[in-house]
């Protein structure tokens, strides 16, 4: 099996094991898909979800953000971590969508990285999700982790491992991939002790492999 074939294996059969991705960050704006994202930094989608269920139905434009008590919207984020430095984001990032951009989310990937709390991996997510732009792949822990187990990159950083992902896969894949990965790393690619004896992909994996043969005899299941 040659890699080109291998790569479209690995898509196939993750596709086939999770057709539904997710669960994922709760939008329907691109204002709420930013600040859930954002919120999302070292935090489950899912305790991320909780919290805007409230949070959004308050804060319904950029400039509630930016004229919003520091002290109140630390309280209502506090849940997610890092609260106050979130907090500081939120506010920040809703003063300079009123001021540059008319209170609405920019549609270019200079523009989103020019807001607080904004990396590449947020601005990617809102690009594809909400913009239909697919400019990269979006690297978070789990694509982080997957994506070298997999033979797929070897980079020591985000962005590094964004280009690498970039040159394997079609723009059009590259939010299904993330997504994915995500999904798998959640569920099967675990940190620690993967399941790679559940793996749908273990047949093409080079770390499942290793990992099965280290425990063959020890009568374990990864």
């Amino acid at each position: 099996m040659t890699e080109k074939d291998r790569i479209r294996e690995i898509m196939k059969c993750l596709k086939k094991a999770y057709p539904e991705p997710g669960p994922f960050v709760a939008w329907s704006t691109p204002l709420e898909l930013v600040v859930g994202t954002v919120l999302s930094a070292q935090c489950t989608d899912e305790r991320v979800n909780r919290v805007t269920e409230t949070l959004f139905a308050k804060y319904r434009t950029a400039d509630a953000y930016a004229t919003a008590d520091l002290a109140t919207l630390e309280k209502e984020i506090y849940s997610t971590g890092f609260y106050r430095n979130k907090a500081k984001h939120l506010k920040g990032l809703g003063k300079i969508l009123v001021e540059k951009y008319g209170g609405e989310v920019p549609n270019t990937l200079e523009g989103l990285l020019s807001l607080p709390g904004v990396s590449h991996k947020t601005a990617y997510i809102v690009l594809a999700k909400a913009f239909g732009k697919h400019l990269g792949v979006a690297v978070d822990t789990h694509v982080f982790r997957v994506a070298p187990r997999l033979g797929l990159s070897n980079a020591t950083t985000a962005d590094r491992m964004s280009e690498d992902l970039g040159k394997l896969f079609a723009p059009k894949d590259y939010l299904l991939i993330n997504e994915l990965f995500i999904t798998h790393g959640r569920a099967i690619c675990i940190p620690r002790k993967p399941k790679c004896g559940e793996c749908p992909i273990a047949n093409i994996c080079p770390s499942a492999a290793k990992f099965l043969a280290e425990n063959a005899d020890t009568g374990r299941t990864p």
